[in-house]
């Protein structure tokens, strides 16, 4: 398989397995379900970074040289706050998971972080994607000749 199409699949899986995240079951299947889909996630979003080292470290290289494009430096400062975004996510779904199994009201905190940070990282994902409409369309072959 190509890396182009390794590419594409990664982020197709990834885009299914940030909508499974979201989805609302109760109870201990639930927690499993989101425990599960959410680790799936986690390894795609590293898979992602893999294939696209490339490119996040000639950008990072660029911009270190002052040498990089907007477009560039707006591309990679919306990649810079995605994993912050999904790193505090990860983090405190980890610290949140006393308040699920042991229903310690303390960890709730957690809980809520949790939950602001992943939707603040969905919108920030909803960026990307639309900073990268060109990619997509070429792909599909649906840009205007």
């Amino acid at each position: 398989m190509t890396n182009r199409r390794s590419k594409i699949l990664v982020d197709i899986l990834l885009v299914i397995f940030l909508v499974l995240s979201f989805v609302r079951w109760e109870g201990t299947n639930g927690f499993i379900f989101h425990t599960v889909v959410g680790s799936i996630f986690v390894i795609l979003v590293l898979l992602h970074l893999w294939l696209n080292r490339n490119w996040i470290f000639a950008a990072y290289t660029a911009i270190r040289e002052k040498r990089a494009s907007k477009k560039v430096k707006q591309l990679f400062i919306v990649n810079l706050c995605l994993i912050v975004a999904w790193d505090i996510t990860i983090i405190s779904g980890f610290l949140a998971i006393p308040s699920f199994i042991y229903d310690i009201e303390s960890f709730y905190v957690f809980s809520r972080i949790h939950a602001v940070a992943s939707r603040i990282g969905a919108v920030l994902i909803l960026v990307h994607i639309f900073q990268h409409l060109g990619h997509i369309r070429a792909y599909l072959g649906l840009n205007k000749k």
